[in-house]
């Protein structure tokens, strides 16, 4: 068989993950759209092209390489789903914010407000991102930020930039900002870069980026609030509890007593740091709240 690692990094991959001891491609997402749906058809096309053997499950949602299901495979598979379905429902998990996403139930700590400056695009050749919102706050003011190269960390913030119709250009390898400064180094040498941030940040990007000799600005376009919940939820024991940035962290327990049943499932390595010392949080394989939820759900 070809070198499926080279062919999965070729396709640089937003919406499907691939499961390496399943041989799945997998849909991390509970919703279709254009994009997804492009991105389907790329995968099965580059596996056509290369002569690899795949089937189809669960309406496109996975693609199993190798392998070619009977009509009671599939049936079977259905039934399973149904059953995790349920059960996975019953779980206690909670995301701290107000995205919608099966099997978790929301706690909004925090409100995004976005900021109205006026932004010259004109300046920059490449963009950078490390949040979902900064991409929905630099596209309600200039819709000319889609004509430009944007490099970004997370998949989250990938399918934002995709869904506005941004021209998406790099997807950081790694989950951590130290990581992805390292990775722009070595791509963004002779550009003119801006950085688009709200005004909570774990480290300076754009320091770092000129300290090699590349050109940078930054414009803060959002600001992270916290909001106290007007009725303060008592947490059942036993609860999962995702956390997606080092301001989640800083809002729970700014709300909530800690029980020692809870299990808290970090985003990335970034957030892993702000936790306090006496909690011993669990880290997500990727950094997308789904993972988190995957994550959560084998606990």
């Amino acid at each position: 068989m070809k070198d499926i690692k080279k062919i999965i990094t070729s396709l640089n991959l937003v919406y499907f993950d691939y499961d390496y001891e399943k041989n799945l491609f997998i849909n991390d997402v509970d919703y279709t759209n254009e994009n997804i749906k492009k991105e389907f058809f790329k995968i099965t096309y580059i596996l056509s092209k290369n002569n690899i053997l795949f089937d189809v499950l669960e309406n496109n949602t996975l693609i199993a390489i190798n392998k070619r299901f009977s009509f009671f495979d599939k049936l079977f598979k259905r039934v399973q789903n149904k059953i995790d379905n349920y059960n996975n429902s019953k779980a206690n998990i909670y995301l701290l914010n107000n995205q919608k996403k099966r099997w978790a139930k929301n706690i909004p700590l925090f409100k995004i407000d976005y900021l109205k400056k006026e932004i010259d695009l004109t300046k920059y050749d490449s963009l950078v991102f490390t949040s979902q919102n900064a991409a929905t706050a630099v596209n309600n003011i200039n819709k000319s930020w889609k004509e430009i190269p944007s490099y970004v960390i997370g998949k989250e913030t990938a399918k934002k930039v995709k869904e506005l119709g941004g021209n998406l250009k790099l997807i950081a390898q790694k989950s951590n900002n130290y990581d992805f400064t390292n990775e722009l180094v070595s791509t963004l040498k002779n550009k003119k870069v801006l950085y688009i941030r709200g005004n909570k940040v774990t480290s300076n990007i754009c320091s770092e980026l000129i300290a090699n000799n590349i050109s940078c600005e930054e414009i803060i376009l959002y600001e992270n609030n916290y909001v106290e919940p007007l009725k303060k939820e008592t947490l059942p024991k036993n609860s999962k509890i995702i956390f997606s940035s080092p301001s989640t962290v800083e809002y729970f327990f700014k709300t909530f007593n800690w029980d020692y049943s809870f299990k808290a499932i970090s985003i990335g390595k970034t957030t892993l740091k702000y936790f306090p010392s006496n909690i011993k949080p669990i880290l997500s394989e990727k950094t997308s709240l789904n993972a988190c939820i995957k994550k959560a759900i084998m606990l």
